[in-house]
């Protein structure tokens, strides 16, 4: 062999070595963005996440946040480079597959590309190193997200977009993963998050705390919870251990409520099916701390002027109806929202002596349902609009008295155990109730999911 040529030789296999990946591929950026109908640059195209794993140290006292967060993914196409959704924050580091990657920011958009392609079909690993003081983010509807100081610590809610601004990462709600997040924190405070909590540990000047959560999570669904509480623990009937948490001043006041969730949850597994997570429970914060409650999975968060037990029952039915079964795009809220809203009409069905139909009519005479229709809301604004919940829910009862009874709850049931930790879409769900009721229901969906306008609708006759 020529000294040339052993030297190209001696280059190319060095290249594939520090490479860590494929190196002969004729790799092609990954999209940045998945044109979601709302949000069409939020997630990220080329890769599927399969778990995040969370390291974060946070001080309270500067607000600042150091952490690295460790991706596997496993690549859809051949890569030549891949996007991370992350808003503010400074990244420091990022390597793929153990070496260095070259990094670009532009607004929220995170540009890594490895030193050698990634096949398509192969797993990698990403490493990114973070940190600054993480953003609060007003969402289109005008709600607070992301990052919310509190008075003795933090607290991150992601819905619809604000995970972006705690950790890195594909930030579209059809890429579930799953998660172990791990939070060091000043000694007196604790963090709480998704799951089961592993280990927690303290070194006489700060506590960490090991969580994580087994089965897949939309990442709006994630959260961490950073003060002083007080906790608690149980089990429901079928075993399934349940951690509360409450700040110590609204503890006393929340502890009467807290204590249902076992047989909340007992009820509703009765009419959804099986608990689809290894955890329960929940948070409640101040009220000045958040302003509106959240079905994180595996443990909703609540201000204490919205935990009741309407709120309660809501949040515990997204564990079935959008954290389990995840929307596929952001047009799919009502899935979400008109699930949770008709449990709370079958929670005052079945403990109030108000039918169903009552609520309905309540529903239907509320102007601000008939704003939109629920599967098609007009723009991001509006996604979490009164239509979404309401008139959502009313769909759902409209199937009920399609259907009857019997059939109906086989699709309360059903639906969540056939989509059990995915994604669905609007129209999964009609074709899905039409295959179980065996039944054509276009004339429902056509007046009441999409149609505009109140369509005429007579209450059954006593």
């Amino acid at each position: 062999m020529e000294p040339r040529t052993r030297l190209l030789a001696l280059a190319a296999a060095l290249a594939l070595l520090a490479g860590g990946c494929g190196g002969d591929v004729d790799g092609s950026p990954g999209a940045a963005g998945l044109r979601d109908p709302y949000f069409p640059k939020l997630g990220n195209g080329g890769y599927d996440v399969q778990h995040y794993a969370l390291t974060l140290a946070y001080d309270p006292a500067t607000r600042r946040l150091d952490a690295t967060a460790a991706i596997t993914a496993r690549a859809t196409q051949d890569l030549s480079a891949f996007n991370l959704d992350l808003t503010g924050l400074n990244v420091s580091a990022a390597r793929v597959d153990g070496a260095p990657a070259a990094v670009n920011r532009a607004g929220k958009e995170l540009t890594l590309r490895p030193r050698a392609d990634i096949d398509k079909g192969q797993v990698f690993r990403t490493v990114v190193t973070y940190s600054g003081v993480p953003e609060t983010v007003t969402d289109p509807g005008g709600s607070e997200e992301g990052w919310l100081p509190t008075a003795d610590g933090a607290l991150a809610l992601g819905e619809p977009t604000g995970s972006m601004a705690w950790f890195p990462g594909n930030h579209h709600p059809s890429d579930k993963a799953t998660y172990d997040i791990t939070v060091t924190v000043p000694k007196g405070l604790r963090a709480m998050s998704n799951g089961r909590l592993t280990s927690e540990r303290g070194d006489g000047r700060t506590t960490t705390s090991v969580w994580r959560s087994a089965e897949p999570m939309a990442s709006y669904l994630a959260t961490v919870t950073i003060g002083r509480y007080e906790t608690k623990t149980a089990k429901t009937a079928s075993g399934v251990p349940v951690l509360t948490a409450a700040d110590p001043a609204v503890a006393k006041r929340a502890a009467p409520l807290l204590a249902r969730i076992p047989e909340l949850l007992a009820w509703q597994e009765e009419n959804f099916g099986p608990y689809p997570f290894n955890a329960a429970g929940a948070i409640v914060e101040r009220t000045e701390d958040v302003g509106y409650a959240l079905e994180t999975q595996t443990r909703p968060v609540f201000p204490e002027s919205a935990f009741v037990t309407e709120t309660l029952v809501h949040e515990l039915a997204h564990q079935w109806f959008g954290d389990s079964v995840s929307p596929a795009s952001w047009r799919d809220m009502w899935l979400n929202e008109g699930f949770a809203t008709y449990a709370e009409w079958l929670y005052a069905e079945d403990f109030e002596d108000t039918p169903a139909e009552e609520s309905f009519q309540e529903a239907y005479d509320e102007e601000e349902n008939w704003a939109f229709a629920p599967g098609e809301p007009p723009s991001a604004e509006v996604i979490s609009d009164p239509p979404v919940y309401g008139r959502g829910a009313m769909v759902l009862h409209r199937i009920r008295e399609e259907v009857g009874d019997d059939t109906f709850f086989e699709i309360l049931r059903g639906w969540p155990k056939t989509y059990r930790h995915a994604n669905a879409s609007t129209d999964d769900f009609t074709a899905y109730v039409e295959d179980v009721a065996g039944k054509d229901l276009d004339e429902v969906w056509d007046a009441w999911l999409f149609g505009d306008g109140r369509p005429r609708w007579e209450p059954s006759p006593p």
